[in-house]
């Protein structure tokens, strides 16, 4: 048998065949069809090739139905292969003021703040650090994807405020932090108070002037999971990996994940903690009060909060707590500061009030869904602080804008949809989503219902009654397990923001919201809505992806709505691996 070689058989092979091929297709006259094939394709391509159109699409950017989005991003990730071409116009202020713009202002955000050189440290010692700062500017691109204009404007605007304070908190975390410091307790650790992230901020209004308050479970946990879906999972592991069952809320199982991964920065001499959203979260307060080893004052809030005598007890409650501060820091309560910083809130809430009178009455409100939510949930948790105010500002001109012009910023709205109950924290994007690809636009979320509530400053026995009304209203709390009046607040809601549509966020392991479920399908039905259960696991993703949520919607809208997509391309992709 003669030596045998791949190459020189490849090579043979080739050569022969290509020379038999091209001899059999000159003789067939394949090659004289092939050819007037191309032709006639190229022939077609300039009939349908519209000059003026495309000098259009170059400049405006193509219109929604043409955009075909789906085909931006890499196969299997849902990251982008580039992003997209807005027109001229749109393009280049992402380009200047979305991109450029946060990324400056990050450094500068950094650079400004008590000890700048913390931050290199905090990267390298905390995981959640690492993961989601370097990857910030993708969170915005899947917010913000598809929006035009004013939308474009104001919708980022907000992700520039949740980013600001993001870095403001954690850079307070790292300059007090005793493991970035030898273990020792500096300056800052003893003027700053730690708390949960369902604790309210201006709780600590009365100490603003001497003290910094941060929650500490906000920027480990809350923002991160947002930002990449991929950083809590280990936190739930490690709390289920020392005997938890997989079965309670896994926010609470994050929440203490932090502390058995000692991932946590050590910050403040004294805590303040809740059992909000749920009785669950009380065995988070226990973790954290066995880990962190120091004071800690538990403030619960009631499940049923509507008996006056229960409503009493809740303010007495803040005065213990104002008490516990008082006694662990050594500083009085100052109620001149209190004052200046809730009327500054009450501010901010009197313009939120403004922004849903738009939203509910005309189609002018350049806010997206997800943009109105996470600003709406994280300066009225986190309290009154000057970023809130200056973007408040940059909205108010925009929204002015729309209004007085009358410019429709979501031209595509199918449905008016009102979110209900708690989001999956690992897609909270998802509303952007819905309108690129079925025109569903996301009108108001429970969530940005909630802390509807002005602080009245005359006495302080009315501004007490009014912080205590405020608590009691506080995320997940009084329209997710606050008992069924509260819940079905959902019809009047619906009403006033003239929705047709209800996505009914079906958190799997909250055992209130589950024990209702069957109560919510008969007034579906009884009144004749459109509902989309859409299942999740609050932070954990693998529990119901984020193409399962798609398809769920994917199924209603094609079966039951009957209706085709705007955006085919948006149909079925995978980005189980993307941030």
């Amino acid at each position: 048998m003669k030596n045998f070689s791949i190459k020189g058989f490849l090579n043979q092979f080739t050569g022969v065949q290509a020379g038999k091929k091209f001899y059999n297709d000159t003789k067939s006259g394949a090659l004289d069809e092939r050819r007037e094939e191309l032709h006639g394709r190229i022939e077609d391509r300039k009939e349908g090739f519209d000059l003026q159109k495309t000098l259009h699409d170059f400049w405006y950017g193509k219109p929604h139905g043409e955009r075909r989005l789906g085909d931006l991003y890499i196969g299997n990730t849902g990251l982008y292969k580039h992003r997209e071409w807005r027109g001229v116009k749109d393009t280049m202020y992402y380009f200047n003021m979305i991109w450029l713009y946060n990324y400056g202002n990050m450094l500068l955000d950094i650079f400004k703040s008590d000890e700048p050189l913390s931050f290199f440290k905090g990267v390298l010692r905390y995981r959640w650090m690492g993961q989601t700062y370097l990857t910030v500017m993708h969170w915005f691109d899947r917010g913000l994807e598809g929006l035009r204009g004013e939308a474009l404007k104001a919708s980022a605007w907000h992700y520039r405020a949740m980013v600001s304070e993001t870095i403001r908190q954690f850079m307070r975390m790292f300059a007090a932090d005793k493991k970035l410091h030898l273990d020792e307790a500096n300056e800052y650790w003893y003027k700053t108070i730690a708390h949960d992230e369902t604790v309210s901020g201006n709780i600590f209004y009365g100490w603003r002037d001497r003290f910094d308050d941060v929650a500490l479970q906000m920027i480990p946990y809350f923002v991160s999971c947002h930002v990449n879906n991929k950083t809590v999972l280990n936190y739930i592991d490690a709390m289920q990996s020392i005997g938890l069952p997989a079965d309670p809320c896994p926010m609470c199982q994050a929440e203490s994940g932090i502390f058995v991964l000692d991932d946590y920065p050590d910050y403040s001499p004294v805590m303040v903690t809740s059992n909000e959203a749920c009785d669950g979260s009380v065995a988070t307060s226990i973790i954290t009060d066995w880990f962190l080893d120091r004071p800690l004052f538990a403030m619960p809030q009631p499940m049923r909060f509507d008996d006056p005598l229960v409503h009493k007890h809740c303010m007495e409650e803040i005065e213990q707590c104002w008490k516990f501060i008082e006694k662990e820091t050594g500083e009085p309560f100052n109620w001149e500061e209190f004052k200046k910083h809730a009327e500054a809130q009450n501010k901010l809430t009197e313009f939120e009030r403004e922004k849903w009178d738009v939203a509910a009455n005309t189609p002018y409100y350049p806010i997206n869904g997800v943009a109105q939510a996470l600003y709406r949930i994280y300066y009225s948790q986190d309290g009154d602080r000057e970023i809130w105010h200056k973007t408040d500002a940059h909205v108010r001109k925009i929204l002015n804008k729309c209004v007085f012009n009358k410019i429709e910023t979501f031209p595509n709205t199918r449905h008016r949809a009102i979110a209900w109950s708690c989001a999956p924290l690992y897609y909270s994007n998802w509303c952007t989503w819905a309108y690129n690809c079925w025109g569903i636009n996301t009108i108001i979320n429970m969530d940005s219902l909630m802390f509807n509530q002005t602080i009245r400053t005359d006495t302080y026995e009315h501004a007490l009654d009014d912080l205590a009304r405020y608590n009691e209203l506080a995320p997940m709390r009084s329209m997710a397990v606050g008992g069924h009046e509260h819940i079905f607040q959902l019809w009047d809601y619906m009403e006033q923001f003239n929705c047709d549509m209800v996505i009914m966020y079906d958190q799997l392991q909250c055992k209130g919201m589950q024990g209702i479920k069957g109560r919510f399908e008969d007034e579906f039905r009884e009144r004749n809505i459109h509902a989309i259960w859409v299942p999740h696991a609050l932070p954990d993703k693998r529990t119901v992806s984020r193409k399962e949520i798609r398809s769920i919607i994917n199924d209603y809208m094609t079966t039951v709505m009957q209706e085709e997509p705007l955006d085919p391309s948006l149909i079925d992709f995978d980005d189980d691996a993307s941030w």
